[in-house]
């Protein structure tokens, strides 16, 4: 099997409503990719998510830089091409971000193209654990931009769709509000439901640490992205001082930083995102490394579960995984949770494939 063609996209698929974190404010979510062909017929897809900024530098650094390396090249020797791309002309203005997304999409399409040359959905295709399901988190009803009355209103209704755990966003000028907010929800959904929380890097070590301990009380599964993701020292030291575990990896970007924040203790649940880090070609590798350290395994949806629902299937550190649906309904199988729980995909491939009437809807050119 030989590559043909490498074309980059860009999608710009509408969130209703609009939602806010503690950094942005999203009325779209951008679904940046590259659809490759070879000469079996077989098409693979492959994506990275953003709040529709930017998207245009990885689709061009796609283009530039890692479609020729591609064509006329076998697909299976997917490590081989992940390391020409990696060490290519980008290594030298960027090991991270724009490069790192647009290589892990590139490298997601290529896994797909095998699994589907497999005929097997990529978690089989990886080696399968979990085939009775994945269970699922919703983070869809805790956004900043809630009020507080909405806020309860959400989170009561996802529990009634069958739901265990939640998770909301933190990062409020006042902290006094957030623990506000913490507090009533703890309150609305009862002791037996999993609460998270998520501050975005808004918080300094002083005010993670007066903030963090207060936040104690209401028994929550984990502190997310507390401070600036580059801090690994004071990440360490908050994870030294707390109770509640300290998650994190929404934006860290290559196997290395993320070895760094495990062998110091920085990091306690590893939320490492296929579509940051350089595809699943090195989310496995990050995967085993906190395998090594027996920590689990929780990843950050970029992808909004597409790809990830398979990582987790086949990763036996990986216990649950973020639930979004702004997207789902573009793909030929979407994403889907019943009774709290993903329902694995059984088609081929890593279920990216995109129905032509959403490519061509949501296009941008």
């Amino acid at each position: 099997m030989k590559i043909t063609k490498a074309e980059s996209f860009i999608l710009h698929v509408p969130i209703t409503p609009p939602i806010t974190d503690a950094i942005n404010v999203a009325t779209h979510w951008g679904v940046t990719g590259v659809r490759i062909e070879t000469d079996e017929g077989i098409t693979g897809y492959g994506y990275t998510g953003t709040c529709a900024k930017g998207d245009e530098m990885i689709a061009d650094t796609i283009d530039r830089y890692y479609a020729p390396v591609l064509i006329g090249k076998d697909p299976f020797m997917v490590k081989q091409l992940w390391e020409e791309m990696r060490f290519g002309p980008m290594h030298w203005i960027g090991r991270a971000g724009v490069t790192h997304m647009a290589l892990a999409a590139v490298d997601i399409a290529l896994w797909d193209i095998m699994s589907k040359a497999a005929e097997k959905p990529l978690w089989q295709y990886l080696g399968g654990h979990k085939p009775e399901g994945i269970k699922a988190y919703n983070t869809n009803g805790g956004w900043l931009n809630w009020s507080k009355e909405r806020l309860i209103e959400d989170m009561s209704a996802i529990l009634d769709q069958g739901f265990t755990a939640v998770k909301m966003k933190v990062g409020k000028p006042n902290p006094r509000e957030d623990y506000e907010r913490v507090e009533a929800v703890r309150r609305a959904i009862g002791d037996h439901t999993g609460l998270m929380i998520d501050v975005n890097q808004q918080w300094n070590i002083t005010t993670a640490m007066t903030w963090g301990k207060k936040l104690e009380q209401f028994d929550l599964i984990w502190l997310e992205e507390p401070l600036n993701p580059d801090d690994i020292a004071n990440h360490k030291k908050l994870a030294d001082e707390l109770n509640v575990p300290i998650a994190l990896g929404e934006h860290v970007y290559n196997k290395y930083a993320f070895r760094d924040y495990i062998a110091q203790g920085a990091v306690e649940y590893v939320q490492v995102d296929v579509t940051r880090v350089g595809g699943v070609t090195e989310w496995l590798q990050v995967a085993g490394l906190a395998a090594a350290y027996d920590l689990p395994v929780c990843p950050h949806v970029g992808d909004m579960g597409q790809i990830h629902q398979h990582l987790v299937a086949a990763t036996p550190g990986a216990v649950m995984l973020e639930y979004i649906p702004w997207i789902r309904h573009i793909f030929e199988e979407p994403a889907t949770v019943k009774d709290g729980f993903y329902v694995l995909p059984q088609q081929p491939g890593a279920s990216t494939t995109i129905i032509p009437q959403y490519f061509e809807q949501y296009r941008v050119r």
